[in-house]
């Protein structure tokens, strides 16, 4: 991939929704909006009326991931990234800006490049009270324009290839599962961590509900002593700078 330009800072501006939703704000203002659900029990009130977003991408078709996307596009317009048969349910659901696509590939955005990796979890939705498969569930690396990269990991348990994650896209920061039960928890986060080998990483998928009971501490717990303060806990709603 792409070296950052000569003078471009390495930072971006990161607010956590809670659950897996996260907003991602480059230095020229491109605006990526992940796994928007917004009216999670631990969203700030008013976070689903959110304006000025260019990319949305959505990790598997599980509600809770899925969220607020059909209303968002519809209102900003922004481009929506989805495996395949999951894209075809949204645009079924009227949604004019999305763009399906698999996993390994890479779609490049107006200077973004997104690529989908493969997560172990599983994806389905409800159409007309019947569940659907909504294909294979997915992470994402995005690479920003001066050459940041963000892997979120989408629902996932530890797998092997993170390795090649780390080979292939070397992400500067990680957003990882840590609650546990429907996806790894904090000492399999942890091992994720090793293979990724990230400048900076971010639990999410935990504290939504009581049974997602990993926590950020528990993560650190687990880590190496070299890594453990590379874990930044996000506070919900409030816009960080990482660098």
């Amino acid at each position: 991939m792409k070296k950052a330009k000569k003078g471009v800072k390495k930072t971006l501006k990161v607010t956590w929704f809670g659950h897996a939703s996260f907003l991602i704000e480059s230095p020229e203002g491109k605006r990526v909006l992940i796994d928007p659900w917004l009216e999670n029990p631990k969203a700030p009130p008013g976070a689903k009326d959110i304006q000025n977003v260019d990319v949305i991408l959505v990790t598997h078709g599980h509600s809770d991931h899925v969220g607020n996307t059909v209303e968002i596009a519809k209102r900003t317009r922004a481009t929506v990234v989805a495996i395949f048969e999951l894209s075809t349910y949204l645009r079924s659901e009227g949604v004019e800006t999305v763009t399906g696509m698999n996993i390994g590939g890479t779609l490049e955005l107006d200077g973004l490049k997104v690529t989908m990796v493969d997560a172990k979890h599983s994806s389905d939705f409800e159409v007309a009270g019947k569940t659907v498969s909504g294909g294979e569930p997915s992470g994402y690396v995005v690479e920003f324009e001066n050459g940041y990269t963000v892997y979120h990991a989408g629902d996932t348990a530890v797998f092997g290839d993170m390795q090649l994650i780390s080979r292939l896209y070397k992400p500067r920061a990680v957003m990882l599962p840590i609650g546990g039960l429907y996806t790894m928890g904090p000492r399999e986060a942890a091992l994720a961590c090793d293979l990724l080998k990230p400048r900076h990483i971010i639990g999410m998928h935990y504290g939504t509900f009581p049974v997602l009971s990993g926590t950020p501490r528990q993560l650190k717990k687990n880590l190496p002593s070299a890594m453990k303060k590379r874990v930044i806990e996000l506070e919900i709603g409030r816009e960080v700078v990482i660098s």
